[in-house]
């Protein structure tokens, strides 16, 4: 698996996921549940991984979204 995007904005990766999803690209989000230990305060990103086949469909379905 790669990443292929890495964001603190809970509504940046919202979106990123709808857009992988619409795109039927399958996607791993890590690192979601730190929030726990981290107090709520956004500190680590969350990370979005796909498998090595489908790293080319999720680029081109996250085109033009700024990374952060």
């Amino acid at each position: 698996m790669e990443e292929v995007f890495r964001t603190n904005d809970p509504v940046k990766l919202s979106y990123i996921e709808h857009l992988l999803a619409e795109a039927g690209v399958a996607f791993v989000v890590l690192d979601r549940h730190i929030s726990a230990i981290e107090g709520n305060i956004g500190i680590f990103p969350r990370r979005v991984l796909v498998a090595q086949g489908e790293i080319a469909r999720a680029r081109m379905a996250l085109r033009g979204v700024e990374p952060g």
